[in-house]
């Protein structure tokens, strides 16, 4: 069987896959009006029978940023319509006077209440009206409402009235029904229900979305798509839970570079993905940082997460002049139609992309390997405009770009680092995407970053990184239990419930027990403190909790500790593409040499010299000024850095001032 893999991107739809004993990629332009044009097409040209394709897909995330999800309606208890407008009390920029909240996804004449109660012991203390139900069911019709959004209180407890809730919605009509405790069965009501909404919004999409994909696709052809948490979810339940794919193309990048690292000996690494659109940076040490308590666009989202942080600045970020005066970059972008002025499409704004090759730093003969031609010339009246309204000469304006593409993205990096206690001297940037490694050397210099890594292919490292994901399902359970009262037994009698439910899942999407591994940990707090730690689950839940506390906060309380939720990870683990290693013996790779070129640095141009990453060989030593050309990215040696091939095949470079 062939297996394929698709990471959709804003300017290029990635493809990787593995076909008699090598590794084979492939670019296409996107088709950001269906992305799934690109797919089909790139499958096509690929050819195959019987292929398992793994996708990540930018359907959910584009949804949401752009608001263009279902019409959405919310059900819930009687006086709690208003739990999504009302959020917490926190600000997220709290010294912004003009800060406004987010409006809500449901707006509030789509927000109904209904009678029932459950408490939080699972109890009902008072029952549905399946009348009320029915009735609210013919006026969601009236309103064309599409998608509804079940989340009552205590509904992790006892699941009954949601259950009972979609029976009827289903039974007088035609909508997609999300209810809280499958999407999320924990307490706190506002991040269940607002992930639930999120969910319900993007869900009649990604359905739409996938069912196509899967019509055009061939008979023997199996379909999984890698969700936010870095493994694989079956086609089907990605169509019931769009909310889980809303980070799905930059997790891949993440779990490829933890499969590169500890293939390499190289587990602490700060990612650094730039694609054409958007920046996307995460830490991994040993293990990526996973989160439960993510925000996108300002609502939370309660699903397990890597922990990625995500900014305007890709390839396609446009250069711009604000009121003020001072020139800025990104978040807009000019995405792959038109793309950047020098992609000759029309592109009519200045991008990152063409700052680079008026710099030198792009060769317009070896873009894409030379199949796909940049236009230097194109690049004279973007420039002229910008020039003139500044004041200021090209060369000038170019190089700022630059800059001030640089401080966004170093201030992204900073923010997974120093602002958590990490020292980035103790890292390596990975990088990737097809624009990220002509920046990377300046990025580590200025954060105090002593390597950079470019792996193989960095323009398709995050399809390469879907190639390398394990299929697995995420489970959790509210349990609220004093951690010194409750006994391994109990613990393992309800994990034993999330088990059965995990192998079931697992079996309907033809996996055998004997394949799935289980991964258990609590989430644990201090009695009166507001959020958890999630620790491992062993013979000792309260030392564990204790030793992370103290790992995290240097301090123990004497309180009592509680058990909040329970959390299961069922993991199905799939063959991983091979790391070649070669032998290497350092020597300057003239044979590697294609030419010159003149390439800005500080305001001056100096002679560059331009090799073919293809033609390297391990051990091959480099010093800046370079570039080095490959089909899916340009990578860029300063003065006073050198590159060396590893044996892995990986750019190694390092600073020499």
């Amino acid at each position: 069987m062939k297996v394929i893999a698709v990471d959709t991107g804003g300017t290029f739809t990635d493809f990787i896959y593995e076909e008699n004993g090598s590794i084979k990629t492939l670019k296409v332009p996107s088709t950001p009006s269906n992305p799934s044009e690109a797919i089909l097409r790139g499958l096509e040209e690929i050819g195959g029978e019987e292929r398992l394709i793994l996708h990540g897909t930018t359907v959910a995330t584009n949804a949401l940023l752009e608001r263009k999800g279902a019409k959405t309606a919310l059900i819930t208890n009687r006086g709690f319509e208003d739990v999504i407008e009302i959020g917490r009390q926190t600000r997220d920029r709290l010294y912004d006077l003009h800060y406004r909240k987010p409006k809500p996804l449901v707006p509030r004449e789509l927000r109904f209440g209904i009678r029932g109660r459950i408490n939080h012991l699972g109890k009902v203390i008072e029952e549905l009206s399946p009348e009320e139900i029915s009735q609210l069911a013919e006026k969601l019709k009236d309103l064309k409402v599409e998608s509804v959004a079940v989340c009552l209180l205590h509904s992790y407890a006892n699941p009954e009235h949601e259950l009972k809730v979609r029976e009827i919605l289903l039974k007088e009509g035609n909508f997609h029904v999300s209810l809280s405790h499958e999407v999320v069965r924990e307490f706190r009501e506002y991040e269940r229900t607002s992930t639930t909404v999120i969910n319900a919004y993007l869900t009649p999409g990604m359905d739409r979305y996938i069912a196509h994909l899967v019509s055009n696709l061939g008979k023997g052809d199996n379909l999984l798509i890698i969700q936010s948490s870095g493994g694989l979810l079956s086609a089907d339940k990605a169509r019931k839970e769009a909310v889980r794919t809303i980070l799905s193309g930059p997790a891949g990048g993440v779990i490829g570079a933890l499969y590169l690292g500890k293939s390499i000996g190289k587990e602490n690494l700060i990612t650094f993905d730039m694609g054409g659109t958007s920046t996307d940076v995460s830490l991994i040490e040993g293990e990526p940082v996973m989160t439960t308590e993510s925000k996108v666009e300002g609502f939370p989202v309660k699903v397990p997460m890597i922990d990625i942080h995500t900014i305007g600045a890709g390839g396609g970020s446009i250069a711009w002049i604000d009121e003020g005066g001072a020139l800025q970059v990104g978040p807009k972008s000019a995405g792959a139609d038109p793309g950047p002025a020098c992609y000759g499409k029309g592109g009519k704004d200045l991008t990152i992309t063409d700052a680079n090759l008026y710099l030198g730093r792009l060769i317009p003969d070896h873009f894409l390997g030379g199949k796909f031609k940049l236009h230097p010339h194109l690049l004279k009246d973007p420039l002229e405009r910008l020039s003139s309204a500044l004041g200021r000469d090209p060369l000038e304006v170019a190089l700022s770009v630059i800059e001030i593409a640089n401080s966004n993205m170093e201030r992204a990096l900073r923010k997974v680092s120093v602002e958590r206690g990490h020292d980035p001297s103790e890292f390596s940037l990975i990088c990737f995407g097809g624009a990220g490694a002509l920046h990377a050397c300046e990025l580590a210099k200025s954060i105090g970053i002593k390597e950079v890594i470019i792996p193989p292919n960095p323009g398709l490292f995050s399809a390469f990184g879907i190639l390398c994901a394990d299929v697995i399902r995420d489970y959790s359970l509210t349990v609220m239990l004093i951690a010194e009262e409750t006994s391994t037994d109990t613990l393992e009698q309800l994990f034993g419930t999330l088990i059965q439910q995990a192998l079931a899942d697992l079996e309907r999407d033809g996996f055998k027990e004997e394949e799935v591994l289980f991964k258990r940990s609590l989430d644990m707090r201090f009695k009166g403190q507001s959020y958890e730690l999630n620790v491992p689950f062993t013979d000792d839940p309260v030392g564990e909790f204790h030793r992370a506390h103290q790992r995290r906060y240097r301090y123990i309380h004497e309180r009592e500790s509680e058990i909040v939720n329970i959390r299961l990870r069922a993991i199905v683990r799939r063959p991983k593409p091979p790391i070649k290693e070669y032998k290497s013996k350092e020597h300057k790779p003239d044979y590697a040499l294609i030419g010159t070129t003149k390439t800005a640095f500080g305001g001056e141009y100096q002679e560059t010299k331009i090799y073919d990453r293809s033609l390297l060989k391990p051990g091959a030593l480099i010093e800046g000024p370079a570039v080095v050309v490959e089909y899916s990215s340009t990578t860029l040696v300063p003065p006073g850095f050198k590159l060396i091939t590893d044996p892995f095949s990986n750019l190694l470079i390092t600073s020499i001032t």
